[in-house]
């Protein structure tokens, strides 16, 4: 499992997570990327509404994806939840284990170019590029995009080799979310009302790396598809255009709300 220089998680951060023990009032998980510590998530954090037998949720040995509530270093106690992980969440993260599984093994190889270990590489340059970039992947992703995106950062003959290897093997990354928003105004310019709202936040949140696309469906309701580099960035874009629409259709007398595309 991919290493992380930080003994404990951040709250709001999603982890995977190894079911060690079901009991009646909860769980006990194992933290695959912080070294096996121990967490643990309540029976009101496993699933929405009433539970009946837990073990209809969760059981030993599963892998689950978690978001940290709590944690205490002090008492060594972490706080799950698994019911609030969006689904969207759930399979991104599961992705990015596996991406980052991958970008361990060209750290490794890069590492073996150089006469290096995997315990020197993490230490000289694995941990620099997580603390900058959020993950392995996401680094090699920027060295796809940018030969220099190493640049006073990880030393030069680590950043040629590692963006060498990077762009034989990784492909500029691209993610796509969408939804649908339901907007809707009794005024007699209700129209030019929803389509000023729709441009402006289009516009209000496009650039060169997120692109946002705002189709009509059928009154009330319009698509929004939002492409980014980072599925992070992809949902942020898209939820600031959403509350951008809403708010001015709102402000204008008329009703909007977001609904998460199936």
């Amino acid at each position: 499992m991919v290493r992380y220089r930080s003994e404990w998680p951040s709250v709001e951060e999603l982890v995977m997570c190894t079911v060690k023990k079901v009991f009646p009032q909860g769980a006990f998980v194992t933290l695959d990327e912080y070294g096996g510590k121990e967490g643990m998530v309540h029976i009101s954090e496993v699933a929405s509404g009433w539970i009946k037998n837990i073990r209809d949720h969760v059981r030993e040995n599963q892998k689950v994806v978690c978001k940290v509530l709590a944690v205490d270093p002090v008492r060594q106690h972490i706080d799950l939840s698994i019911r609030r992980v969006k689904d969207g969440e759930r399979r991104w993260k599961a992705q990015r284990v596996k991406l980052n599984q991958r970008a361990e093994k060209l750290l490794e190889l890069a590492a073996s170019k150089l006469g290096k270990t995997l315990d020197q590489a993490y230490e000289e340059v694995g941990f620099k590029l997580q603390e900058k970039f959020g993950d392995l992947y996401s680094a090699m992703e920027a060295a796809v995009r940018d030969s220099n995106s190493f640049s006073g950062i990880i030393d030069e003959s680590w950043a040629k080799v590692i963006t060498e290897l990077a762009k034989d093997s990784i492909q500029a990354p691209s993610y796509k979310v969408a939804g649908n928003v339901i907007l809707s105004s009794t005024a007699p310019n209700g129209v030019e009302i929803i389509k000023s709202a729709m441009i402006t936040a289009r516009d209000a949140v496009r650039d060169e790396d997120v692109n946002v696309e705002i189709y009509y469906v059928g009154a009330p309701r319009y698509r929004i598809e939002v492409t980014a580099p980072s599925y992070k960035a992809a949902e942020n874009a898209m939820q600031r255009a959403v509350e951008l629409m809403i708010e001015a259709v709102t402000k204008a007398g008329g009703k909007g709300e977001f609904q998460r595309a199936g």
